[in-house]
């Protein structure tokens, strides 16, 4: 059996489904340890995992928190850089500690978050093999699709592909300082050095959570490249209480901005507005946005800190969310349509896919008000190609294979030594 080793950045819309990788591995006989800061252990141990913690004095417990509150506050370009000045310390810090920590702990094999861009690198200085996991939006560069972080629409024209081209300009020169940091590391370890972007991720297996269905089409993939559709198990998670019993039986409305982009109350007030003269319950999870009492929305909505989101989704009619991946994913896994309000870094691109596979409807945070909100709730819920949408995509994504496909990948790449092709037997 292998001892895999988890990298990934500890917040949930990463730590949930890696976490949900790391737990079917486990029952499969494996030894998986999250190797990471301590505010992701937590989240490793629910999931009956190992936990390995390195940089310990940089980030004592309640660092994410902290990170948290001060982009929660932002949105947009300011986001985006204030987003990548802090994955360019966890860069600095990952590739200082994390290569003694793996190797005391005996890990064989590396499992990375596409986000954790120096993961590969680490494996790289310590000869071990890695697999590449896009648990946000696949970060893949292509110039025949637009950037992650733009909310463009797909077009299969040459001025688009210009267009696109310009975008991944202006995104390599936000994403410098990182690419210096691991290009230096490389020099020193005397490793090969990386090209471009897509160097970073494994040539042996990259699995993305998302079903080809709901990614454009793209030109340019790696042949390693497999779509797994979604790692979800709330077997994994921690319990979260709810008040079931504040449930009226009403059509439900499910309303979340995430864990990071929440603190933006004004996005809930205009939420509540828009739905407070729907005939439906409205449950807003205000997430760590939640300080002292609960605000007091127009409506009465069912207001709580943390939601069960898989539970609720199972009896869901519409969500309405700031297009982060791994909720707009557990969505489509229940055939929930969705509203989409992105806010910053990946989740305008993955809401101009929500826009594209037909299965809700985008709203600009620029052009947020209630009116407008509450028309394309009204245009989500009542017209049926949406929901017949979200469900063409849960059909999908259950036949992509799921966390076992991508265990069975993984374990291919162990076995073998080699990379695993996408459509090979």
């Amino acid at each position: 059996m292998t001892h895999f080793g988890i990298i990934c950045p500890a917040v949930a819309g990463h730590l949930n489904p890696m976490t949900t990788l790391g737990y079917e591995l486990r029952n499969r006989g494996h030894q998986v340890t999250v190797v990471g800061i301590l505010d992701a252990e937590k989240k490793a141990h629910a999931a009956g995992l190992d936990f390995k913690a390195i940089a310990t004095s940089e980030y004592p417990y309640g660092s994410i928190a902290q990170i948290s509150d001060e982009l929660g506050k932002l949105s947009g370009l300011a986001a985006l850089r204030y987003t990548i000045n802090s994955l360019q310390k966890s860069t600095v810090t990952l590739l200082q500690q994390a290569p003694q920590t793996i190797k005391e702990a005996g890990i064989d094999a590396l499992l990375v978050d596409q986000v954790s861009s120096a993961g590969g690198t680490v494996a790289d200085y310590l000869s071990i093999p890695f697999v590449s996991v896009s648990s946000a939006l696949m970060l893949n560069e292509d110039t025949s699709i637009p950037p992650f972080n733009t909310s463009w629409s797909y077009s299969p024209t040459e001025w688009a592909k210009i267009r696109n081209k310009i975008g991944y300009i202006l995104l390599s020169r936000v994403r410098k300082p990182i690419r210096a940091t691991i290009a230096q590391y490389r020099r020193e370890w005397n490793l090969p050095p990386h090209h471009s972007q897509n160097d970073v991720y494994s040539s042996l297996a990259q699995l993305c959570q998302q079903p080809a269905e709901f990614e454009f089409p793209r030109e340019n993939l790696p042949r390693c490249f497999h779509f797994t559709g979604a790692y979800h198990n709330p077997v994994s998670r921690a319990a979260i209480d709810f008040p079931y019993e504040k449930l009226t039986g009403q059509p439900l409305i499910y309303a979340s901005m995430g864990t990071l982009q929440n603190r933006l109350m004004g996005i809930f007030e205009s939420i509540a507005q828009a739905c407070a003269e729907i005939d439906a319950q409205l449950v807003i999870s205000l997430g760590s946005g939640l300080s002292g009492d609960v605000p007091k929305f127009p409506g009465a909505p069912l207001v709580v800190k943390y939601a069960p989101q898989l539970e609720l989704l199972q009896k869901a009619s519409l969500t309405i969310t700031h297009a982060g991946l791994n909720t707009v994913l557990e969505s489509i896994s229940h055939g929930v349509p969705m509203v989409a309000i992105p806010i910053a870094n990946d989740q305008p691109g993955v809401a101009a896919r929500v826009v594209w596979t037909g299965c809700g409807e985008m709203i600009k945070l620029q052009g947020l008000n209630a009116a407008k909100l509450r028309s394309a709730i009204e245009r989500v819920m009542t017209q049926n190609s949406y929901r017949n949408n979200a469900i063409r995509l849960q059909t999908a994504n259950q036949q992509a294979g799921g966390v076992a496909k991508a265990a069975d990948i993984i374990e291919r790449v162990m076995s073998t030594g080699k990379p695993v092709l996408a459509g090979a037997n």
